[in-house]
């Protein structure tokens, strides 16, 4: 098992931000640093797994928690804009690429899941900053939310921004695997808050990078399951449709929960990821292959 280490960062408004490097062994020369952005409610750690897999391929790994969630600042689910998760992002892949890949000249790849996916396809799609390679997990593109809730957030926004209330997601409906949904439950770190700017920026910014997808120019691999209750599987598929096909692979699990990461059948899910990464960001010559 890799080393792992945790630091806080601080952001431009004094926030701290934790984060979590699941470095490599001393003189081998990484494929790429893969820098994981998670979903609402929950944590960076909780992606150890998969983590100390991309160090297994080679890979340096970086996770952070997002504001109002994890062990990061702020109150839970709530944002003091709605750009700040965006903001949060830059000042951290700016501290990745510097640290790491510019250090090892290897490529900076984004990893997405839910909402974390949105932040980070909304990144590329407003080009914040260069980033290599781009992977979305069950991105929340398509928030699948009601007229009357639309409604509620906006009355929400108007008399209280910040108030934060319960999400609505159904923790059984994560993963299929028993154990996955019993940790989630018990996880002190994990959260059911979301504010009406955080609700407004989710549901807002899906469309937009839908919309933007034929122009789209940075590697991506999407993969998402076919049966999630927690985003729609529509704003992936419409994403995949109007892409160009030499630019994003897409694949959809269809019986899948959420987090496709977690899942018993997750196998595929892996050498998929696995696959793409081969093709996109290959064994530099130098490194020392570590155990599969």
């Amino acid at each position: 098992m890799t080393d792992t280490t945790q630091a806080p960062f601080t952001a431009r408004d004094g926030y701290n931000l934790a984060i979590y490097d699941w470095p490599l062994p001393n003189k081998v020369r990484p494929r790429g640093v893969v820098l994981i952005v998670h979903g609402l409610g929950e944590h960076a750690w909780r992606y150890n797994d998969l983590a100390q897999q991309l160090n297994n391929w080679g890979f340096v790994v970086r996770a952070f928690d997002q504001r109002g969630h994890g062990d990061s600042s702020g109150a839970p689910g709530v944002l003091p804009d709605e750009d700040a998760l965006i903001e949060d992002l830059y000042e951290v892949v700016e501290d990745t690429r510097s640290r790491l890949a510019e250090r090892w000249e290897c490529p900076l790849i984004l990893l997405g899941h839910s909402m974390g996916g949105l932040v980070a396809a909304t990144f590329v799609q407003r080009n914040v900053a260069p980033i290599d390679l781009l992977v979305l997990s069950s991105p929340a593109l398509d928030t699948g939310l009601s007229g009357l809730k639309r409604k509620l957030i906006g009355f929400m926004m108007s008399v209280a921004p910040d108030k934060a209330l319960g999400n609505g997601l159904d923790p059984d409906k994560i993963s299929h695997d028993p154990k996955v949904v019993a940790a989630y439950k018990k996880d002190r770190r994990v959260h059911d808050r979301i504010s009406a700017r955080l609700a407004r920026f989710i549901d807002d910014n899906g469309p937009v990078v839908i919309r933007a997808a034929s122009g789209w120019s940075v590697p991506t691999l999407l993969m998402y399951a076919g049966d999630d209750h927690l985003v729609k599987p529509a704003g992936s598929a419409a994403f995949a449709a109007a892409a160009p096909a030499r630019v994003v692979h897409a694949r959809c699990f269809d019986k899948l929960y959420h987090e496709i990461f977690n899942e018993i059948e997750k196998a595929p899910v892996l050498a998929t990821l696995r696959a793409w990464l081969g093709v996109h960001a290959p064994l530099p010559d130098q490194a020392v292959r570590v155990a599969t």
